[in-house]
């Protein structure tokens, strides 16, 4: 058997893929849009890729499993455990290339081969109601008991799959509480396996689908068992209950939409995007206002100057989720970009969704478009200490972009807090009549909302430095 984790650091998200080496056929769980990295990765072993498994419907990215039924035929393996709501309705949609998709929706105990690999499907709700685990058993190597639990977002190393989202993300009110009685009765699960079998989840430490992810890559069910936080708190039902829904981090406003269109049916790719290389000229006619123009420089040299109206993306393990949650959707984009970062930028936006990229120019030219007349603006900056005498002001309103238990720990006191990826949901709460000083840890998450409100018409202006820079002698409070 052939087990290979494809991970992406930006979304600390794993695809796992899976062959039988007898037969050369390959499966790849929770995979993400760009099919042709895993394709590569197959091929390079001498396998093929015949067939795609989804864990659950997903809401930090849009899946692969379309592409590889348009692309390559393959049968695609989902959850019949959800209902008309949570089952993918593109299943039973015709190929844009012809005929019907080859799917099999699975229930509880159900098993499928990939060669000699078995695979058997696990109902484990409450991340979802429809989530499923696979259990692996290599009977073509001779096995008869399994080798592996592939956990998706139910079991993480050092955590479990947050039961909330359907409430917080979805809007789904009064959810989140059943959710985690649903994930304590699901737990019921991993006792009954062998405490040998490994654990290959869907994400890692970073992704906001639990709360401590472990930087771990894999794990096995007896060590889980014993060390596991959200394990251990599982003594009773309401002990577990209050302790998984404590303290789950807001999640990104793209959730919602990734929800949607991984039901729906995300767009047929047949490819990565291939954007234009833009002039200065052509890039000088574009309309901030109504293309999101994403500028992926360090905040420097945005801040020095920009095409107005643009968005500042650096770059970086954030990029994604950054950019998914402050551009809206299905808007036109345009890329500043390193010509050799081209390839990795759009893959990131395309993994979200975001794949309506209709050009991009280099990043290397933009003091020859400022040169050739091309209109630039500069965002306003201060260093956060500066901020003091003019605090509680009329015409000054402080906006805190941290998560909750940043603020709570200490923050500027007459500070409004709105985490950084949920702002643009929140921008008719806003003041347009007063300066908006933007603040967060140190200095960089408040830049990205500081032009994001530029964007939209508003006075606002990054504190540099952050909290972490704020006096201690200055109004605020603390615990």
């Amino acid at each position: 058997m052939l087990l290979r984790q494809i991970y992406d650091d930006t979304l600390a998200q794993a695809a796992w893929l899976i062959g039988c080496q007898r037969s050369g056929e390959a499966i790849i769980i929770d995979p993400e849009r760009d099919i042709d990295r895993y394709q590569s990765i197959a091929a390079r072993e001498g396998m093929k890729i015949i067939a795609a498994a989804e864990t659950h419907v997903h809401a930090d990215f849009l899946s692969g499993a379309r592409e590889f039924a348009e692309q390559c035929d393959a049968t695609i393996y989902a959850s019949g455990e959800g209902g008309a709501e949570w089952t993918p309705a593109w299943l039973a949609q015709p190929r844009k290339a012809g005929g019907p998709v080859k799917h099999r929706l699975l229930r509880h105990g159900e098993v499928f081969k990939i060669g000699g690999i078995e695979l058997t499907a696990l109902h484990t709700p409450g991340h979802t109601p429809e989530h499923l685990c696979y259990l692996v058993t290599d009977r073509g190597g001779g096995a008869d008991q399994p080798m592996g639990l592939l956990s998706g977002d139910f079991l993480f190393v050092g955590d479990l799959g947050r039961p909330d989202l359907l409430e917080s993300a979805v809007g789904r009110q009064g959810s989140a509480r059943p959710s985690a009685e649903q994930l304590f009765a699901s737990l019921a699960r991993l006792r009954e396996l062998p405490e040998w079998v490994q654990v290959w989840p869907a994400h890692g430490a970073g992704s906001a689908c639990g709360k401590a992810l472990g930087a771990v890559p894999q794990s096995t069910v007896g060590y889980e068992q014993r060390f596991n936080p959200a394990l251990r708190a599982a003594s009773s039902a309401p002990a577990f209950i209050d302790f998984i829904l404590d303290g789950q981090p807001e999640p990104p406003l793209f959730f919602a939409r990734m929800k949607r269109e991984n039901v729906r049916g995300p767009r047929v790719l047949g490819g990565l995007p291939q954007p234009a290389e833009m002039t200065a000229e052509s890039l000088a006619k574009v309309d901030g206002a109504k293309t999101a123009i994403v500028d992926t420089r360090a905040w420097n040299a945005f801040r020095a100057g920009h095409v107005p109206k643009a968005l500042s993306q650096p770059l970086g393990k954030s990029f994604p989720v950054d950019a998914g949650s402050m551009i809206g959707d299905d808007e036109p984009i345009v890329l500043i970009v390193d010509r050799a970062r081209l390839d990795e930028a759009t893959r990131m936006l395309v993994r979200i969704g975001l794949d309506r990229i209709e050009g991009w120019f280099d990043a290397a030219q933009m003091e020859a478009y400022a040169k050739q007349g091309g209109a630039i603006e500069r965002t306003k900056e201060i260093p956060i200490a500066d901020i003091a005498p003019v605090l509680g002001t009329p015409g000054v309103f402080i906006l805190d972009v941290r998560r909750p238990e940043e603020f709570s720990a200490g923050h500027i006191e007459s500070a409004t807090r709105v985490v950084h990826t949920r702002v643009l949901d929140h921008l008719d709460e806003l003041p347009r009549d007063k300066e908006i000083l933007v603040n967060c840890r140190s200095g960089a998450r408040s830049a990205r909302v500081t032009a994001l409100l530029a964007r939209h018409g508003f006075r606002a202006t990054n504190l540099a430095g952050g909290f972490l820079a704020w006096p201690k002698t200055a109004a605020s409070t603390a615990p």
